[in-house]
């Protein structure tokens, strides 16, 4: 049931800001569980930032491993999706547990305060759909809130640009040719694991990075 509530929210706001969403459906357990692979193998107390958590699919998973003394920040720019997790925060038991050491803000990540603040840091930004000085800025955020020692945690859907580049206009092509060189040089310099999720639909890369 709550899947339902969460698909009937997602593509409310796929159909109405796909450019911020990015799917047409919220991300599986399989996908929550690989993006929170480094989270649950990491000691605390951590500070934790989920960025673009839609509906909360993944914030879910990371709230069933939150421990005492844990902060969790959850940044979301969708003004219904962060209406959406505050009544989830409020009404269900996992969520409302660790309601205390969660905060929500709405905001663009790049309006984040601080330097060096999160150990883990999970991303579900749709970046394909951004313009490149768009994903230049976030990757600089991305560094900027990250700790040294800490891990980026964030995913795209596999094959998707290539998929997508034989049926778009030249200017689109070029944008997507833009951000898959951005990408690779940012994978070639920091990941250190992938993870193929075949159970997500559409199947998705989980990538974590250490800056």
């Amino acid at each position: 049931m709550q899947y339902l509530t969460e698909y009937r929210e997602f593509y409310r706001q796929f159909r109405t800001r796909y450019q911020t969403t990015g799917s047409i459906l919220p991300s599986s357990r399989a996908l929550a569980r690989a993006l929170t692979r480094p989270l649950r193998n990491l000691p605390g107390p951590r500070r934790i930032l989920e960025i673009g958590p839609g509906t909360g699919a993944v914030t879910a998973e990371i709230v069933r491993h939150l421990r005492p003394g844990d902060q969790f920040d959850i940044v979301e720019i969708n003004g219904d999706f962060v209406a959406y997790l505050g009544q989830r925060f409020e009404n269900e038991p996992d969520f409302r547990r660790h309601r205390e050491q969660s905060r929500i803000l709405h905001s663009p990540l790049q309006d984040v305060p601080g330097q060096a603040v999160y150990d883990i840091m999970i991303s579900g930004l749709p970046l394909n759909n951004f313009s490149l000085s768009l994903v230049e800025d976030i990757y600089a955020s991305y560094e900027r809130l990250l700790k040294p020692t800490g891990t980026l945690s964030c995913f795209e859907y596999a094959w998707i640009r290539q998929m997508k580049s034989p049926f778009v206009g030249s200017a689109e092509r070029d944008r997507l040719r833009e951000i898959t060189s951005y990408l690779q040089e940012k994978i070639r310099r920091y990941q250190i694991d992938e993870e193929l999720v075949l159970l997500n639909v559409p199947p998705a890369v989980a990538r974590h990075l250490r800056f």
